[in-house]
């Protein structure tokens, strides 16, 4: 593919513990362990990029000519998006709004000089509200899952890691993608979705639901949350909550390969984030995801950081460029990474 560097994923560590061994891959599941006062997660360092196997030569990568980042808009709609929108928005009623607040969630409405001048909270009628979580231990590294966005299978995983509050580094796998679908059968055995590799732990494994139960128990407090523990109900629903955004996020489209993943802010549930992922799938760019749904520590690190807090968000460290705006964001990848 014209465009493309020998960008690889990592090689897989050996596990630290084994129960089962499918097809030259181990998969151990580990004890619950909780901490009430967690570290955020940090963005990758030129020396692990080196490790997760992101080349170090670059490609000619640039923002659009006359390029400038767009002015937060606080939710608005890009006209010619409202469907777009309306359609990822579905998923909300289908999986009751699952991974909309990290564990431990609580609020509470405070007067506005209860909370210091430059700390994020959401203000209402004159009061500010006050959120807390309790998460689990943070992972040093971010964990690596393979998966592409109209999957119910790999959806209940995005769930989870929107519940948990953790950093992702998603390869993306459309059907037909080159370089990421290749690497899952090659490690694994098998061309099945979702993969994930624990490079904290050495863990890799297939299956959505054993997935789930190994994160709540190494990086949560060892309970599945409700909507993510009903079994073939929670694959179905799941299955429906797509029906807004049918095939989006599922064929590949050609594009160049940056030699950094770029970072997205965003969770799950948020149809604007969602436009975005889905592109971000259909180009088949690596990105590290900071979920930051309601109750996480990372919307203060990002008010702090973009002077405003607005997912989805977008750092791309290839060209520079940092930006708010769903569209704008789908119209900057358009233009920067997909093949003429």
């Amino acid at each position: 593919m014209a465009g493309v560097l020998n960008f690889r994923p990592a090689p897989v560590p050996r596990p630290v513990s084994t129960l089962r061994k499918p097809k030259g891959r181990i998969s151990v599941r580990t004890s619950a362990e909780l901490s009430e006062t967690p570290m955020p997660s940090s963005s990758v360092s030129t020396k692990e990029e080196e490790n997760l196997g992101f080349s170090t030569s670059s490609p000619t990568l640039s923002p659009p000519p006359n390029f400038k980042p767009p002015e937060p808009k606080r939710f608005a709609v890009r006209p010619d998006k409202i469907f777009d929108i309306f359609g990822a928005s579905l998923a909300l009623l289908f999986r009751f709004g699952t991974g909309v607040f990290v564990s431990g969630y609580s609020a509470s409405f405070v007067s506005g000089n209860e909370i210091p001048p430059g700390q994020y909270a959401m203000e209402i009628a004159g009061f500010r509200l006050k959120e807390t979580s309790k998460l689990g231990p943070r992972p040093e590294k971010p964990i690596e899952i393979y998966e592409f966005e109209s999957c119910p299978f790999c959806r209940k995983v995005r769930e989870i890691v929107a519940v948990l509050d953790l950093d992702i580094l998603f390869y993306p796998c459309p059907r037909n993608g080159p370089n990421f679908r290749p690497k899952v059968t090659q490690m694994g055995g098998k061309q099945q979705f979702p993969y994930m590799v624990d490079p904290n732990t050495g863990v890799a494994m297939y299956e959505s639901d054993e997935i789930i139960k190994y994160l709540v128990g190494k990086y949560g407090d060892g309970s599945v949350p409700f909507m993510l523990s009903l079994g073939l109900l929670t694959t179905l629903t799941a299955g429906f909550a797509m029906i807004g955004r049918m095939g989006k996020g599922t064929s590949y489209t050609p594009s160049k390969l940056p030699p950094k993943p770029l970072e997205l802010w965003a969770y799950e549930p948020s149809p604007f984030c969602k436009i975005v992922r889905e592109f971000l799938v259909e180009i088949e760019l690596p990105h590290i995801l900071h979920s930051c749904a309601r109750g996480s520590p990372k919307r203060q690190i990002l008010y702090q950081k973009a002077g405003h807090f607005q997912v989805p968000y977008l750092e791309d460290p290839n060209t520079g460029v940092k930006m708010f705006e769903s569209a704008e964001i789908v119209d900057y990848l358009r233009a920067t990474y997909v093949l003429p």
